[in-house]
């Protein structure tokens, strides 16, 4: 069974809305909101249609799709430069030393600063694989699409890149951090927050939120112990981003204060180590699996299958050509799956 990502189209919005209505909140990437994902939509094509290399802050949302069915069964998005449309929040966790002659005591207190430094970055995010597809290695040809869509159009990306992924939500849908801390000053439960976070950005925050540093021990315990932490099905999510070269710098969501995870974008694993080569034959022989991308914007398709190295040529199976529209003498670029 042969599956591809390939660009979202106006028809993938009834599969979208279901698909978010599965994620069990705290997705903002992906809210259950059908005029909120028709927007997302709508930029979407606006950034494929774009050929220039433009420096805003626009949106690409991928689909993964069963070539064999039409079944279209994950999605995932790239933001090229955060914080340009909206201000792009997170909180930075640091530590203030303080120190008594006195009583001989040095005291280290955890405070948590709202901040805008990750403004600029590029994101991958809202990636969402439906729960009867996840074995097989296609939540890695989804995630790692992104990487090689990033480098056939490096110009349109910044330098340094993020992720932001789920924190700790409980069984009835809230989140520990969001109740212990921002909650406080809103008067919104977190599902509510989410929400319109979702739809509206994050301005409402800069209207409301404190701006002076919140030391954490004055936050509840399990407020405490949700910082950094992903939520249970985002630690394969966790550990991909880290064998890419992502990595926790103390930044957490406001939200539900889960992981930020950032990175160089050109020293990402499968954006350096990603080979660009002409296809000299097509055929039905196997090769070494990899994932293998063909076309530019709106054209851009992207799948798991076989490669030959030849010299500087590669040979690709006549399955993989199907799925990405390649031919002999079309560039791939191509990443193995090890």
């Amino acid at each position: 069974m042969s599956f591809v990502v390939r660009a979202a189209r106006d028809e993938d919005l009834a599969h979208l809305y279901e698909m978010a209505k599965l994620t069990g909140g705290g997705f903002t990437n992906l809210p259950p909101d059908r005029p909120a994902l028709k927007a997302k939509l709508d930029r979407s094509h606006a950034a494929f249609s774009q050929t220039s290399d433009a420096n805003g802050d626009e949106l690409f949302v991928l689909i993964l799709e069963n070539v064999e069915t039409g079944e279209v069964r994950g999605t995932c998005q790239l933001f090229t430069h955060v914080g340009q449309r909206h201000p792009f929040y997170s909180y930075r966790l640091s530590t203030m030393t303080q120190n008594s002659e006195k009583l001989g005591r040095t005291f280290r207190a955890e405070m948590l600063s709202l901040t805008t430094d990750l403004e600029g970055s590029s994101e991958v995010g809202g990636l969402f694989l439906h729960p009867g597809e996840r074995a097989g290695g296609l939540g890695m040809l989804l995630a790692r699409s992104r990487y090689l869509f990033i480098r056939m159009h490096r110009q349109r990306f910044a330098d340094r890149i993020l992720a932001e992924l789920r924190g700790i939500i409980d069984e009835a849908g809230g989140s520990p951090f969001w109740d212990g801390l921002a909650g406080r000053f809103f008067g919104m439960n977190f599902q509510d927050a989410d929400h319109y976070n979702a739809i509206h950005g994050h301005q409402f925050i800069a209207d409301l939120m404190p701006k002076h540093p919140i030391y954490t021990a004055m936050l509840s315990e399990s407020a405490r112990a949700a910082i950094g932490l992903p939520h249970p099905s985002g630690r394969a999510a966790m550990r991909m981003l880290e064998n890419e070269g992502f990595a926790f710098e103390s930044y957490v969501d406001i939200f539900d204060g889960g992981p930020t995870m950032t990175a160089r974008t050109d020293n990402v694993r499968s954006i350096r180590d990603a080979r660009d080569a002409p296809v000299v034959a097509i055929d039905r022989e196997g090769g070494t699996q990899a994932l293998i991308a063909h076309g530019k914007l709106a054209n851009f398709r992207c799948t798991l299958g076989e490669v030959r190295e030849v010299s500087d040529t590669v040979v690709i199976s006549s399955e993989s050509a199907n799925a990405i529209h390649a031919q002999e003498d079309s560039i791939v670029t191509y990443m193995a799956r090890a």
